[in-house]
């Protein structure tokens, strides 16, 4: 069922089960220094192995909310809490090794001398020593495919290079969840299919919850357990990826354009004159079903 939530109304958000709930933030606010809102009344949740896509235009808040998740910004009002500790009443020591980002700009997070001291960088922090923080950062960057770029400069790696090895800094962490602020953007398609497959695989090989911020609803389809739809920095909607792209009047309201897949179904229904008899999310979902009403 898709849950909309008025943008005039205050209301709490009561966690779905607090056994099965990572993060559970309760109509928080911010506003910045120059007044301007961040987030307002947002209610949101990150349960234990889910994959959950926050869908909006640039400037919806998606930043800003991935920024409250491990206390890098605090929210005005409101409550958030991580793992049953609450942010908001300070409880934030070592929350960074719980909830790890990264950021849409991979450079921002790039800044030691090589590939593997900028991986290890956390892991010193964490008081291992020299040998095991360099064989736990030699494994992460083998999970994302980027062992050979160990002794490189951060520098001069391209931009699906650096996605790779900031995401490889945070997985060396072995943190419970992983935000991703628009983790495809400006990669070439190769390394946007890697980045998108090591999300599934954060999931299913790590049992690690992950949170994307996107405007890209084609990877919010194919990827999401959740999709969770953005405007004016509120989540005015949620629910499955089935039931939020299959309602059109939705994705108008936040400013995006249906999936390609959804939108190529719902061509080919209207012009063979039927209703919709399912709702593919994927193109294999999508062949599936016409190849069997065929």
């Amino acid at each position: 069922m898709v849950i909309i939530r008025k943008k005039t109304e205050f209301i709490h958000c009561t966690p779905v089960d607090p056994e099965e709930e990572l993060i559970h933030i309760d109509c928080a606010s911010h506003v910045y220094p120059d007044g301007s809102v961040g987030i307002h009344n947002m209610c949101f949740s990150v349960k234990k192995q889910e994959i959950v896509s926050l869908c909006g235009q640039n400037g919806a808040g998606k930043s800003t909310l991935i920024e409250h998740l491990n206390g890098l910004l605090l929210p005005s009002q409101g409550d958030i809490w991580v793992e049953g500790r609450s942010i908001t009443r300070g409880e934030r020591s070592d929350l960074w090794k719980e909830v790890g980002i990264v950021f849409q700009r991979s450079e921002d997070q790039l800044f030691a001398p090589t590939v593997l001291d900028d991986v290890m960088f956390g892991l010193l922090n964490l008081g291992m020593d020299h040998e095991e923080a360099q064989a736990a950062a030699r494994a992460a960057l083998n999970t994302v495919g980027a062992e050979d770029l160990c002794e490189k400069l951060p520098n001069y790696l391209s931009g699906g290079q650096r996605r790779l090895v900031a995401i490889a800094g945070i997985l060396a962490m072995k943190p419970r969840i992983i935000a991703l602020d628009e983790p495809t953007s400006d990669l070439d398609p190769m390394h946007g299919a890697m980045v998108e497959q090591l999300i599934r695989n954060l999931k299913s090989r790590f049992g690690i919850s992950v949170v994307i911020a996107t405007h890209d609803l084609d990877l919010a389809a194919r990827l999401s357990d959740r999709v969770c739809l953005v405007k004016d920095g509120l989540i005015f909607a949620e629910g499955s990826p089935e039931d939020v792209f299959y309602d059109p009047d939705l994705i108008e309201e936040a400013g995006l354009y249906l999936p390609d897949v959804v939108m190529t179904y719902l061509e080919f229904c209207k012009k063979k004159g039927i209703s919709p008899s399912g709702r593919p999310i994927t193109r294999e979902d999508l062949v599936n079903m016409l190849t069997s009403s065929s």
